[in-house]
């Protein structure tokens, strides 16, 4: 049987199979007339994406589509977006789709009443605070994939094209207002994407449970996520139909995204500028970075994970854990190295530099460093 529930927390999430039958009462709740859905170019022509247009349009919302999104979303597409946005009179945001999706559709709607630029609003310190509230625009998030969570997250990532980097782009009021979990929108995913943002639900969940920052709360949700890819990804990558599977991995990449409250660290501040420069699919890369980081963070995090192996029935404690992650990848086809990822000629200066002003940084139980860094890039080249 495939779970079915209504939760409040982190938002409020509908979720069970079949339940994009909701989307026009979700957009309404939310206090739209006419939704803007914003998806990437893969899912344009998909048929999930279509009868999701079917069930706005019967509502008489309308039916419209932004999908000029890449697979790692710019300043660029966000500039295209919000000019179709403006300019068509649209009150709110359907985000469908991937982490490229979720996030340029958040982003849109946030900048949609902005006057300040959308660097403006970096998650440094307090910069938030200088966005407008009342020019956030609503949203309903409506994930397709099962990885990076952006569909209960307060945050985005955002290409600068200028300097090649990836921001990450805060405001509370950035988490979407209605969340609808249909594991059915997640059956049509390939093998190598179901792996790939599962492993980046994993990585959440295991960095969450890393970082030092005091979040009990997360700590608890990161240790059951982990168990959730643990059992249900190669369910999920062995057979794509597997409706229970797909809903537990939707779990998983939502309590992902929440336990990453406490902090992310250094998987993802290595693996934002290989995104950023190369243009690799980011949960793969996390996964490629994942043995290494555990191993650079050992004596940090070594009592921790002797615990959760125990959880997860992992014998050996931190280093049967270790072993559990390189076999994990292994089944799941994940590549040992990033040139067997398409990296070519990387500026390891440049990667390394880049990784140090990540703000994933801050949560890595061991400080990073330009002397510590580099290596850990030169060990998966």
């Amino acid at each position: 049987m495939s779970p079915t529930a209504n939760w409040s927390y982190p938002t409020a999430v509908r979720f069970g199979a079949g339940r994009i039958s909701e989307l026009a009462e979700a957009c309404l709740a939310a206090g739209m007339s006419k939704p803007l859905l914003v998806t990437d170019r893969g899912l344009a022509g998909m048929e999930i994406t279509s009868k999701t247009l079917d069930v706005v349009e019967a509502a008489g919302l309308g039916r419209a589509l932004y999908a000029e999104v890449d697979p790692n979303p710019s300043d660029t597409n966000l500039e295209e977006a919000l000019k179709v946005y403006r300019e068509g009179g649209y009150d709110g945001v359907v985000a469908f789709g991937g982490g490229s999706g979720l996030d340029l559709g958040k982003t849109l709607a946030f900048m949609a009443g902005q006057t300040r630029p959308v660097w403006d609003f970096e998650d440094i310190g307090d910069w938030w605070t200088r966005a407008d509230p009342d020019g956030i625009h609503p949203i309903v998030a409506v994930p397709t994939t099962a990885g990076t969570g952006s569909e209960v997250g307060r945050a985005t990532v955002l290409t600068n094209t200028s300097s090649h980097e990836k921001k990450i782009i805060f405001h509370p009021k950035m988490l979407p207002a209605v969340v609808i979990c249909d594991p059915e929108l997640t059956v049509g995913m390939p093998k190598h994407i179901t792996a790939g943002t599962g492993l980046d639900a994993f990585a959440h969940c295991v960095e969450a449970y890393s970082s030092p920052h005091y979040h009990p709360m997360s700590q608890g949700i990161a240790l059951e996520g982990m168990r959730l890819v643990k059992e249900f990804l190669p369910r999920a990558y062995a057979d794509g139909t597997d409706i229970e599977a797909r809903a537990e991995m939707m779990s998983a990449a939502a309590m992902g995204a929440t336990a990453f409250q406490k902090g992310l660290g250094a998987i993802h501040s290595l693996s934002h500028p290989i995104g950023a420069h190369h243009h690799t699919h980011h949960g793969t890369t996390n996964a490629v970075f994942m043995p290494v980081v555990l191993k650079f963070n050992a004596d940090a995090i070594r009592d921790k994970f002797d615990r959760a192996a125990a959880y997860l029935g992992i014998d050996g404690g931190f280093d049967g854990f270790c072993d559990f992650v390189d076999g994990f990848n292994d089944s799941l086809g994940i590549p040992k190295t990033l040139s067997e990822l398409g990296v070519k000629d990387p500026d390891l200066d440049v990667l390394t530099a880049d990784a140090l002003k990540d703000p994933s940084c801050g949560g890595n139980p061991v400080e990073m460093t330009a002397e510590n860094t580099r290596p850990l890039y030169e060990a998966v080249l």
